[in-house]
């Protein structure tokens, strides 16, 4: 019985304030411990700078005031594509998500703006225990399983954007693997920004558990706005002892979107970590995925792929920390830039006392066109 065409609820304000975010959580339903979470996590976003490194200038072109903190355009999250509206079912179809998830995928979430619009996983998934579903649902559904996690990998005072994403975090995903279950068939998620001077601020869980295997895919991009939008998304991922994670980010925002998201992964005992890492779109990219190597034997990669045309900058890169021994990494950083656009690539690797016998290998290649 919905209209087909997208009808927006707002949340948004001259500076993001205390009302706002509880405005926000009161429409989730949310405990009032989530609502602690959030209010403290603004207090720090307030009270911390915006970062003087990398961007060369553009992030004081970032106007918060005039961000949206929420748009909510639908009112239910279904599980059939023909029950989404289709203004935005077509969006999904252009870009041949619901094809995708017919040959090639375990479960689909999709998120139009602030809120999950679709999500569906299939039935050999919930048999073998694996939970995915949007993180709105999980954290009413499954908090006992992600209070233990939330905001460990990513605390809300790691950054200014950490912070803002924790006060004002709207879908995403929460991804829970058992122990010695091996995911076959990728799971993906896809964002799509929409609505003009809009912030988008998923936040994504992943947990792996022992012996265990996933690759989630996480897909972006943006309509062509006339105003600026900001992305500030914040993925956790803890991978137990000798399981294995594989996180595939595609991001093509538009040329209007501050592309700006904090992503780490905690590694423990003979676990492997791999993100892949492709970032063609937006204004500005901030994006350097990382893996805390805190077990003997972890293992982390990262392949990082930016390109950057007219008006565009990449700063994108990997952090490597190894704070157990017998750890090694394992970085690639390609960049490509043509027509005045601005590639980077920032990386860490960071080997703690202690971490005897780790190694690491980086390697970084750039083409100018």
């Amino acid at each position: 019985g919905w209209s087909d065409q997208v009808e927006y609820e707002y949340l948004s304000g001259k500076g993001l304030n205390e009302q706002i975010v509880r405005d926000l959580s009161v429409r989730k339903g949310e405990s009032a411990e989530l609502v602690e979470r959030r209010l403290a996590a603004l207090r720090v976003f307030r009270r911390m700078p915006m970062p003087t490194w990398g961007g060369d200038g553009e992030l004081e072109n970032i106007d918060l005031d005039d961000i949206r903190f929420y748009a909510r355009p639908t009112r239910a999250c279904v599980d059939e594509w023909d029950e989404v509206p289709i203004t935005i079912r077509g969006t999904f179809e252009r870009l041949a998500i619901p094809q995708a998830e017919r040959e090639v995928l375990g479960g689909v979430s999709a998120q139009y703006d602030s809120e999950v619009v679709y999500h569906r996983n299939r039935p050999e998934l919930d048999r073998q225990g694996v939970i995915f579903t949007d993180m709105d649902t999980a954290v009413c559904q499954h908090w006992a399983l992600v209070g233990q996690y939330l905001g460990t990998v990513v605390p809300f005072d790691d950054n200014k954007f950490a912070a803002l994403n924790a006060a004002v975090w709207s879908g995403g995903s929460f991804l829970y693997v058992p122990a010695g279950v091996h995911v076959e068939l990728p799971l993906q998620a896809y964002f799509r920004i929409n609505a003009d001077r809009l912030g988008q601020f998923e936040r994504t869980l992943v947990v792996v558990e022992e012996d265990a295997f996933v690759h989630y895919i996480d897909g972006c991009s943006a309509a062509a706005l006339s105003a600026a939008s900001l992305h500030a998304g914040v993925i956790e991922v803890v991978v137990k002892r000798g399981a294995r994670c594989r996180i595939t980010g595609l991001q093509n925002w538009s040329k209007s979107v501050y592309n700006l998201v904090t992503k780490r992964a905690v590694a423990h005992e003979g676990a492997t970590m791999e993100w892949i890492d492709g970032n063609v779109g937006a204004r500005l990219t901030m994006n350097y995925p990382s893996v805390l190597l805190s077990g003997p034997g972890a293992h982390g990669e990262v392949m990082s792929i930016g390109y950057a045309g007219r008006g565009q900058y990449q700063d994108t890169g990997a952090r490597m920390i190894h704070l157990a021994p017998d750890t090694t990494s394992w970085v690639t950083s390609k960049s490509i830039c043509r027509d005045g656009g601005r590639a980077g690539s920032r990386g860490v690797v960071h080997v703690e006392d202690g971490a005897r016998g780790s190694r690491s290998f980086v390697r970084c290649d750039s083409l100018i066109l």
